[in-house]
């Protein structure tokens, strides 16, 4: 396989050894090769996992709700939405800012991969081809400042992570070597800043961490999500993604960290089985995230699971909206936000976090549960 040779003469070059940070980077993102640059369906029942608009448009009704006081409030703006998977939740908020009076000047989509970006463009052209001319395609954040919002769903779960291991008054950084032709781990003594963190990481906790514990951290989030929100003049950021606040991430019965990895609607644990043709992502640390949100100038402005950001949005008005007089219909759809709001489903594992700048209304996504003290 191509990733696999890509990524051992990454490992020969290095001295045998790669942080997994850089291994992450190149099995999702080498050009043409990882596993969001290469062809591969990835999204819903036919790719590998599903996300809530593949799930229903519930989703995007409600998010549009939100959206359209937002635009309000800055007297119309835009919509940058950030990897925007199979295109599904930008045809959802458009169809249903549409139908409110409230759509954005322009709508664009910060796509890194060409494939999923070629994808999106068929998709949204064939659904909504009246509103291409609001439609933009960014293959970096733009600079031209702007007011409006900007949405991140199940983006920063892909964010490459370091990794570490906690051994007892020491910390080992876990990295990847070539073991009989085959990706495995391989620790060495972690470096002054690693070391620093994740004393920092310990210490947030109330509990001592067995040794051999063994997690992750996400070195890149806070200066990735500054670079893709600089250009936000007002308006407000949503990130949708399952995580904890730290305190509660870094649990000693957390022991092996959250890192999964998705396979054909398969949960594995190994990073290595399908290099390239496999998801990997780690839980978000959401302390982080709002930390990284102050230090780029915005207020954080809630943060709450999904479950209760659907109900402040209304999703019981738009479950009737979208049934009408359907029986068949609303039962799809009542069945559809059980999916998106049980606690055993997506309700409770997945976050949302609003930052906000030159906003004074609150956001109604936030008002029922607010969930920032335990940040």
């Amino acid at each position: 396989m191509r990733v696999h040779a890509h990524i051992a003469a990454k490992i020969h070059a290095a001295g045998g050894w790669i942080g997994f940070e850089q291994y992450m980077e190149l099995a999702l993102y080498a050009p043409g090769l990882g596993y969001y640059s290469a062809g591969a369906q990835k999204f819903g029942d036919g790719g590998d996992f599903t996300t809530a608009p593949e799930i229903s448009r519930l989703f995007g009704a409600c998010l549009a709700s939100q959206c359209a006081a937002v635009l309000a409030e800055s007297n119309g703006g835009s919509i940058l939405e950030i990897g925007a998977g199979s295109g599904r939740l930008a045809g959802d908020l458009l169809t249903s800012l549409e139908a409110a009076a409230a759509l954005p000047r322009r709508y664009r989509i910060l796509e890194v991969s060409a494939d999923l970006r070629a994808r999106q463009r068929a998709y949204l052209h064939g659904r909504l081809p009246h509103l291409a001319g609001i439609l933009e395609w960014l293959d970096a954040p733009p600079e031209e400042r702007f007011d409006g919002l900007i949405v991140a769903n199940e983006v920063l779960d892909a964010i490459p992570v370091s990794r570490f291991r906690w051994q007892g008054g020491r910390i080992e950084e876990l990295g990847v070597s070539l073991h009989g032709g085959r990706f495995g781990w391989s620790a060495r003594p972690a470096g002054a800043v690693m070391s620093a963190h994740c004393e920092a990481l310990r210490a947030a906790g109330d509990e001592a961490w067995p040794v051999g514990y063994e997690s992750e951290y996400c070195p890149r989030l806070a200066p990735w999500s500054e670079s893709v929100t600089r250009a936000l003049r007002s308006g407000a950021v949503l990130w949708f993604d399952y995580g904890l606040p730290r305190a509660h991430y870094y649990i000693p019965e957390r022991a092996a960290g959250t890192l999964l990895c998705h396979h054909r609607h398969r949960v594995i644990d190994d990073p290595f089985a399908h290099p390239g043709l496999q998801d990997i992502t780690a839980w978000v640390d959401f302390t982080a995230l709002a930390e990284a949100g102050a230090a780029a100038g915005f207020e954080v402005a809630g943060y709450t699971n999904q479950a209760y950001f659907l109900a402040g949005t209304g999703i019981d008005l738009h479950m009737r909206a979208l049934a009408g007089a359907d029986e068949r219909a609303a039962a799809r759809l009542a069945n559809e936000a059980r999916r998106l709001m049980m606690p055993g489903e997506m309700g409770e594992r997945f976050k949302v976090m609003a930052w906000t700048r030159g906003l004074e209304r609150p956001l109604s996504g936030f008002v029922l549960h607010d969930l920032r003290h335990t940040l």
